[in-house]
């Protein structure tokens, strides 16, 4: 019989086992007698239970018989030749590498302990060590850590060159079909423009001390106390340029507007805000304003004034003036409030329509019939038209209607179900319908320097209206579009603009709940395009360029 341990191979003979003899000795004596028994003529029953019986007798002789073997092999010590040792050492192990890895087999002479009793033979326990490796770094797993960039703000007299502007990729996790598209990473940009910028640094840090040695007491309503210098602005372009929609001037207006210290502040009752002239250097209130430093500061309910500067400038209207938000402790307790630019070129208004130019709603109704001034054509003075061009309207009602500003076209609320929070139900002006062609008009504002164009002004717009409570009065007489906006309507990505174009002011931004925040106001936006433009295919409304 082979017996086979750890790889090693012996023979081992008979008389190495006595137990064994003993069973076969046995074996040999019960087979006979079992077989007499099975054959003699004897009841079956009784036949059985001798047979039983025997069985029995026989298995307990083997129990007891393992019984005395078990404790043998377990203390006892087998000898190994030195032939089989030799045949074990030539014989490869399956599986097991050759490379010294494997600790040999000692075989040892048996030990007697201290009460002469056998000590167990070593035991070799054969393990396979494989080499540690180091754990797999897989790209993108691991975030690095971010350092916080202080980017140095921008002097005012900065060119910035016009090209495609895109957004953190934080910063927005993406969604398909929502997802703006990144020319350069966060971090990547941040560290451009502060490099970029880095050389201005000190020319800025002095121009604000010049400002704040020059500032005088008794401004508008006495001078305001030194404010803290931003360390960064709070208009965000972490990419080398600023959107193509927003020129030039648009962006150092915002930086002013959002981040230059106030020099003094007066209140404006007839709009409901506050005036603020932003410093800069030894100059009176009127030469600030018309030089362009000063601000109308509105309430916080006020707040879609900045949105729909946006909106404008992605339509391709350019009619509404910079809006930006901001937290001062000078007004409102510190809540973030829309800032927009005071504009000197604006023709004076009167204190009730706070229009440039008197119109009612039947007036502009036969306005919109003569098409005054379009295709260069002089009206005639029967038509009764005024110095404003006959596109002006398209695009103020296609805004107007994107952001459900009623109070220009539709005062009194005719067109829609106002709610008790809208002016004209706080004024009891709803009731007021009757004759609607005697309605006036109102923010109906043009330039000095130029007559033919609208600049749209109190642009509050309003989010919370449902779509079959749109007011499409606002539409009404209209019967062309300028292509412009259409356009940007029709491309569907008027929502990947918006948020990279929203993303730039930090405070708006996060006053409105960050991105999620503003997507819901973009949803808004978005049906109310679709529905526009269901209105322009089912009115046959032609859709021209207005660029003129």
């Amino acid at each position: 019989m082979l017996f086979s341990s750890c790889g090693f191979t012996r023979e081992m003979t008979t008389f190495d086992q006595p137990s064994k003899i003993k069973n076969l000795f046995i074996c040999c004596l019960c087979t006979p007698r079992v077989l007499r028994l099975w054959t003699c003529r004897r009841p079956r029953t009784r036949r059985n239970l001798l047979v039983g019986t025997a069985c029995v007798i026989y298995l307990g002789f083997l129990i007891s018989q393992v019984g005395h073997v078990l404790p043998q092999h377990k203390g006892g010590h087998q000898k190994i030749s030195s032939r089989s040792l030799q045949d074990a050492a030539q014989t490869p192990f399956l599986g097991i590498p050759l490379d010294g890895t494997l600790s040999p087999p000692n075989f040892q002479e048996p030990q007697l302990g201290s009460n002469g009793s056998l000590l167990p033979p070593n035991v070799v326990y054969i393990t396979l060590r494989s080499k540690r490796s180091k754990p797999a770094n897989i790209r993108g797993t691991v975030k690095p850590k971010r350092r916080k960039k202080h980017a140095t703000p921008l002097s005012y007299g900065q060119r910035f060159p016009k090209a495609t502007f895109m957004s953190r990729e934080e910063a927005f996790a993406q969604q398909p079909g929502r997802a703006t598209h990144a020319t350069g990473t966060m971090g990547a940009a941040i560290a451009l423009e502060a490099r970029k910028h880095q050389l201005d640094e000190h020319k800025h840090k002095g121009m604000a001390v010049r400002e704040r040695g020059h500032r005088r007491p008794g401004g508008i309503s006495g001078a305001i106390k030194a404010q803290p210098q931003p360390e960064e602005s709070n208009i965000r372009i972490y990419s080398e340029s600023s959107p193509s929609w927003l020129s030039k001037d648009d962006i150092l207006n915002m930086r002013m507007l959002a981040d230059s210290q106030i020099e003094s502040i007066q209140e404006v009752p007839s709009h409901k805000a506050v005036l603020v002239v932003f410093a800069r250097g030894p100059s009176t209130t009127g030469a600030a304003c018309n030089q362009g430093r000063c601000g109308i500061v509105k309430r916080p309910l006020d707040m879609s004034e900045v949105f729909a500067f946006h909106l404008d400038r992605i339509l391709g209207l350019n009619r509404s003036l910079p809006s930006v938000s901001r937290r001062s402790e000078f007004f409102q307790d510190g809540q973030a409030c829309p800032v927009i630019l005071w504009d000197s070129s604006l023709s004076p208004t009167d204190d009730n329509t706070h229009s440039s130019v008197r119109l009612t709603w039947g007036q502009y109704q036969q306005l919109l019939k003569q098409k005054c001034w379009q295709n260069g054509k002089v009206p005639k003075a029967e038509w009764g038209c005024t110095e404003i061009h006959h596109h002006e309207w398209s695009k103020m009602a296609l805004f107007d209607f994107l952001l459900q500003i009623y109070n220009r076209l539709d005062r009194n609320c005719c067109g829609f179900k106002p709610l008790k929070e809208d002016s004209c139900m706080q004024q009891g002006l709803k009731l007021k319908c009757s004759d609607q062609d005697a309605v006036d008009l109102t923010h109906i504002v043009q330039r000095r320097h130029d007559q033919r164009h609208l600049a749209f002004i109190d642009n509050k717009g309003f989010f919370d209206r449902n779509e079959d409570n749109l007011d499409f009065k606002i539409l009404q007489g209209i019967n062309e579009f300028p292509e412009s906006a259409v356009s940007v309507l029709r491309s569907q990505r008027l929502r990947e603009k918006l948020l990279q174009s929203l993303f730039l002011d930090k405070i708006y931004w996060e006053s409105q709940g960050g991105r999620k925040g503003i997507e819901k106001l973009i949803d808004v936006i978005e049906r109310r395009s679709k529905i526009l433009l269901t209105y322009i295919n089912a009115h046959g409304a032609k859709v021209l360029p207005m660029n003129e």
